[in-house]
């Protein structure tokens, strides 16, 4: 019963392509001219079949060269596997024709499709961001080369879009170093690098007000954990967090919470501080001694 399923499959797929051999588009790419399928592929690319005008495009592009029809062919070709969702691969030809063609009246519309498709191309927010961060290079680039563009506009908004993705990215990645500090005390340190990277790098996020508080419970749980040693230092970073986060967010729901952690920071500094004092005064009555009963033994 399997074997004679298997037969049918067979016959069947022998069948379609028995059937497809014989299709008006095989015999155009088996026995048709070049005129004759360059012709042929632009009636498929009316249809809007992107496929096949693609794979039509796609063989007469080699043997275009130096004709009249081969810049136009290339553009095509590139829309065809933009259509497609083939944006990777939409980005190159489209960048590789506004450079071969950087006269051509198709240039402008060339480069804002390698800076569209690039945009296409980009991931979630919480993937890696590589190519998100080439599709903003990209959009701007054609900016800056046509600031009267139709396209302006839209390669802003979409530039805008990008900046946010970045920005969530920052953001969970901030929280996520915060989050898993409570078992590796390396992570609040990376919490700490990671927060001021995004206060600097997004100044006006709406998230900057819950990070700075996250900032400063990460400085503080950082300073409580560290070696005596280097306790001093690490609280007085946290009461600098501290004030940062009052003078900017003054009403701030994260502030009691904050205070907490600032007043016990300010005390240990003090406390620190003292024990410093005191283990240096020491320190001096030590070395001072031989030299006392050095005097009176004179």
């Amino acid at each position: 019963m399997q074997q004679r399923q298997i037969v049918r499959v067979f016959w069947s797929v022998l069948f379609v392509a028995l059937l497809g051999s014989c299709s008006p588009f095989s015999k155009l790419q088996k026995n048709g001219t070049q005129e004759e399928k360059y012709k042929g592929a632009l009636e498929y690319y009316k249809k809007e079949d992107w496929y096949r005008a693609g794979m039509l495009f796609e063989e007469l592009i080699p043997v275009l060269k130096g004709s009249n029809e081969s810049e136009m062919a290339q553009f095509y070709y590139a829309y065809t596997q933009y259509h497609q969702q083939l944006y990777s691969v939409s980005a190159q030809l489209f960048k590789r024709f506004y450079e071969t063609f950087a006269r051509s009246e198709k240039a402008q519309e060339a480069q804002y499709m390698y800076a569209l498709s690039q945009y296409k191309d980009t991931p979630k927010f919480n993937l890696d961001q590589s190519n998100t961060v080439a599709a903003m290079s990209a959009l701007q680039d054609f900016i800056n080369s046509y600031p009267e563009s139709e396209f302006r506009e839209g390669c802003t908004k979409m530039i805008l879009e990008l900046r946010q993705r970045l920005e969530q990215k920052a953001y969970e990645k901030a929280k996520l170093y915060h989050k898993t500090s409570g078992f590796n005390i390396a992570s609040l340190k990376s919490a700490v690098v990671s927060i001021d990277n995004f206060q600097k790098e997004f100044p006006d996020s709406e998230y900057n007000e819950e990070l700075a508080f996250l900032k400063v419970d990460s400085q503080y749980n950082y300073a409580v954990n560290s070696l005596e040693t280097k306790q001093k230092e690490r609280f007085q970073d946290a009461v600098t967090f501290y004030q940062a986060m009052v003078d900017k967010y003054p009403s701030s729901k994260y502030l009691k919470q904050a205070e907490k952690m600032y007043e016990t920071s300010v005390k240990e500094v003090e406390r620190l501080a003292k024990l410093e004092k005191e283990k240096e005064q020491q320190k001096q009555n030590d070395a001072n001694r031989p030299a006392k009963v050095t005097a009176a033994s004179n």
